[in-house]
């Protein structure tokens, strides 16, 4: 039995219902993980990678519970500040042309205090030969966990003893841009997914969709790319969603529960596009807050939740596993090429109708 975040009790499901329920976003390798938890997962996960130190660690987590483990491998926004794009002439160097206005001196003493915490930076260059090798080991792997945050700001200790404790500095965004449109590139190359953080960076995650489906054309639609944890308002998702038929978005209870108005996102979304995911740092809570957000897709949806397991259920019967289910193979799969093909023909069709209509309406004007 399970506490919902509105107070209900819900219970997990059996093993069948369970080997086909994705958590499409988590963290395992955060925490210490025993052989008996991996053992006994019954559902599949998608174990992120966020740093150089945890790239490995996924990579070995997946190497040992293949049947279990999607591995994904990438730089997350809050470690972009660690990587160089070209060689710094030092790590002072580095962080002071990403942290230091040069006219605000009154900032001085926080970045030596910051600047003692972190390490030498690491080459882009690096950075991408290491996540090609990752992705081209693993077939099934994709990038993540990348994207775009606002909100972060660096902290002052990188000690896990100490309390965290934030300082006045954030990774620029045009400096966070440049690693993530690099790894893009080498996860458009492979034809891999993407599993997106976007935080207070609506707008700038927006356009640079748009722009990446402008440079790639039919290869950005031959992946997939999931908004994790999606905080994009509904109006927003709905655009999105329209515009591009690679988009999908996942929710997780972890994050989402926070706001109110995740049920609305849940609402608007085609129920073809959304996932489920746990978002969370131990393997011992994925499957309980998967399936949390799972229960409360289907209550907001109003998709039945399944007892049993029945694979040969017409489309019209399916309950939330199944729909879910078959939402992730179709992400999983890529290769929107088709869609994107249809919904150009659909805009073009639209665009001659209304230009026919004005001419109409404009002769008759005449007469």
């Amino acid at each position: 039995i399970i506490s919902m975040p509105d107070g209900s009790a819900q219970s997990i499901p059996s093993k069948e219902i369970l080997e086909h329920v994705v958590d499409v976003h988590c963290h395992p390798t955060d925490s210490p993980i025993s052989k008996n938890a991996m053992d006994s997962l019954s559902i599949t996960i998608c174990a992120m990678a966020t740093k150089e130190s945890d790239q490995d660690l996924v990579r070995d987590l997946a190497s040992t519970w293949p049947n279990s483990v999607i591995p994904c491998f990438g730089y997350h926004p809050w470690f972009t500040h660690w990587i160089a794009i070209d060689s710094p002439v030092s790590k002072e160097h580095h962080y002071k042309s990403l942290f230091m206005d040069k006219s605000d001196e009154r900032l001085s003493e926080a970045f030596k205090e910051v600047l003692e915490e972190l390490p030498e930076p690491t080459l882009l260059s690096d950075v991408l030969s290491t996540l090609r090798k990752n992705l081209s080991d693993f077939p099934k792997a994709m990038l993540g966990e990348v994207g775009l945050d606002r909100a972060f700001r660096i902290p002052r200790s990188l000690n896990p003893d100490i309390p965290r404790k934030l300082s006045e500095f954030t990774v620029p965004l045009e400096h966070q841009m440049r690693v993530l449109e690099a790894q893009i590139e080498v996860a458009v190359e492979l034809e891999r997914n993407i599993s997106f953080h976007s935080v207070k960076a609506q707008q700038a995650t927006i356009q640079l969709i748009d722009r990446m489906s402008k440079r790639y054309g039919e290869r950005w639609d031959m992946i997939s790319l999931d908004m994790h944890s999606c905080g994009l308002s509904p109006e927003m998702w709905v655009t999105l969603e329209r515009n591009h038929p690679n988009i999908y978005l996942s929710l997780s209870t972890t994050i989402n529960a926070r706001s109110p108005s995740h049920k609305a996102l849940i609402a608007a979304c085609h129920p073809s596009r959304i996932l489920a995911e746990s978002d969370y740092h131990d393997v011992n809570g994925s499957t309980e807050r998967t399936w949390e957000m799972i229960v409360t897709i289907a209550v907001v949806k109003g998709w039945p939740i399944e007892t049993e397991w029945n694979s040969q259920l017409k489309e019209t019967n399916w309950g939330i596993v199944r729909k879910l289910h078959e939402n992730w193979k179709s992400f999983s799969n890529g290769n929107h090429v088709e869609k994107r093909r249809a919904l150009e023909a659909s805009r073009q069709s639209r665009k001659i109708r209304k230009d026919n209509t004005w001419e109409v309406e404009s002769n008759s004007d005449e007469n």
